[in-house]
């Protein structure tokens, strides 16, 4: 889900979408023109494709955290920091976004 619903006729670089995150841990809800100082801080995008690109962000999550995204089929390597596959799906489930 999350990469066919973020995805949109203007597309986002890895720069634009750092500074959205970062912009909405300065900006909160609460804060007056939020999605124009949003824009103003990614640079390129305007007050409307930040607020809806938040707005597909909220879905995506909503998605993740309902259980409709299913886990990746990770290869299980014996190595790796996390333990087994179920482990990780365990860990996973326990993350708040």
């Amino acid at each position: 889900m999350a990469s066919s619903s973020m995805s949109s006729s203007s597309s986002w670089t890895a720069k634009q979408n750092k500074a959205f995150e970062k912009a909405l841990a300065v900006f909160d809800k609460d804060t007056p023109d939020r999605w124009y100082n949003v824009a103003k801080a990614v640079g390129g995008k305007t007050a409307e494709e930040v607020k809806r690109h938040y707005e597909l962000l909220v879905q995506d999550v909503k998605y993740i955290e309902s259980g409709q995204v299913p886990f990746p089929n990770y290869r299980t390597t014996g190595g790796n920091s996390y333990g087994s596959t179920a482990d990780e799906e365990k860990r996973m489930r326990n993350i708040k976004l």
